[in-house]
């Protein structure tokens, strides 16, 4: 956490999410020696492949055109009279994120159902079945997941967006 927010004050960008994406990339090397093993093994045929790199592109493409979107709310400020001069009377916009919550929400939903995993690591009883109950691809880690998500969405966004704040700064 204090890495991620030296990374953040010092404007490089979102320092936690700096420190994830470099994560991910640290991994890229070892996936795509992988990747050509299993294609050298014909595992994996070159049109598969171009396949899953042509979906991968077009949902990060998806990703970042809703995460870059903004909605503009038109505000419209009074116009005042004061002596023989009108004053005001300008236009402004809100810009409105439509998805403001990120990608925080599928991070804390993944941390908390791997948090069972945890405690089965250091043997608590019962909580090896929890475990099995919620290992990844099960239809209870999914929806469990898809539920999470959507509550740290609103939960996030109802932190971070104050409607009061914004209301008494316009």
């Amino acid at each position: 956490m204090w890495l991620g927010e030296q990374i953040t004050e010092r404007g490089v960008g979102n320092g936690v999410s700096v420190l994830i994406f470099a994560g991910i990339v640290a991994n890229v090397p070892t996936a795509t020696k992988q990747t050509i093993e299993l294609m050298r093994n014909d595992t994996i045929t070159p049109i598969k492949l171009m396949l899953v790199v042509a979906i991968g592109l077009a949902v990060t493409a998806f990703i970042v055109f809703f995460e870059r979107a903004q909605r503009h709310v038109p505000i419209q400020y009074t116009k005042r009279i004061v002596g023989r001069k009108l004053y005001g009377g300008s236009t402004n916009s809100l810009p409105l994120k439509p998805n403001m919550s990120g990608v925080v929400p599928p991070i804390f939903a993944s941390s908390l159902l791997m948090f069972p995993a945890t405690l089965a690591n250091l043997e608590l009883p019962g909580m090896t079945f929890l475990q099995q109950q919620l290992s990844p691809g099960t239809w209870s880690y999914n929806t469990l997941f898809l539920l999470l998500t959507v509550f740290f969405a609103f939960f996030y966004t109802s932190i971070m967006f104050q409607p009061v704040e914004v209301a008494d700064n316009l």
